[in-house]
């Protein structure tokens, strides 16, 4: 699958797949129950550490060394833990000599990938509500008809491939639509604001 015709790629990430597919698997009998635990046992984990980082202040003195050893830019007083990760060059590691954090570590180890997946969801915490905020506006539209006689080719601001599977497909509703091979989100969205949503 090419990731770039994916419709909500930053939600289909690799490290989401546990989550995304182990419940439907075991449903089907492919995933043991035991995997099952494991999988939800991880995101509990996960979430649980993305919440003390969103909860917990650092320090101005803590952190500052740790910001200006990483080349970024300085506080002026102190913040969320979750706001310093997010910045693109400061990663969970760098934050271990916090107290805090040190001591979160210590009283509850989380696993590497645990780890990993509360950096990934506060890195990409803004893309990811986005992105499901426009797959929720898409379900929404799911009743949005097309008029049967539409001219995609009057819309200049779609690509050509577009409009030309568009034309020969003629879907009836903007879902639909959405679904073509060669039919992007950003097509979907210039369609869209064609028909006045």
């Amino acid at each position: 699958m090419f990731t770039s015709r994916a419709e909500y790629r930053t939600l289909l990430r690799q490290d989401n797949a546990d989550s995304r597919l182990t419940e439907m698997s075991n449903k089907i009998g492919l995933a043991s129950n035991e995997r099952v635990s494991k999988m939800l046992d991880k995101y509990t984990k996960a979430h649980n550490l993305m919440s003390f980082l969103k909860k917990t202040s650092v320090a101005v003195s803590e952190i500052n060394p740790i910001l200006e050893k990483n080349e970024s830019a300085l506080v002026k007083q102190s913040g969320k833990i979750d706001k310093i990760l997010s910045r693109p060059n400061i990663y969970f590691d760098d934050l271990k000599p916090i107290k805090s954090v040190s001591k979160y570590l210590a009283d509850n180890t989380p696993s590497k990938e645990v780890v990993d997946q509360a950096e990934i969801q506060v890195k990409y915490s803004g893309y990811i509500l986005k992105e499901k905020n426009n797959a929720d506006k898409l379900n929404r539209l799911e009743n949005v008809k097309i008029p049967q006689d539409f001219n995609f080719h009057e819309i200049k601001s779609m690509s050509i491939e577009a409009r030309q599977k568009l034309t020969a497909i003629r879907p009836v509703n903007i879902s639909q639509a959405s679904r073509i091979s060669g039919v992007s989100p950003n097509d979907i969205s210039v369609l869209l604001v064609y028909m006045g949503r």
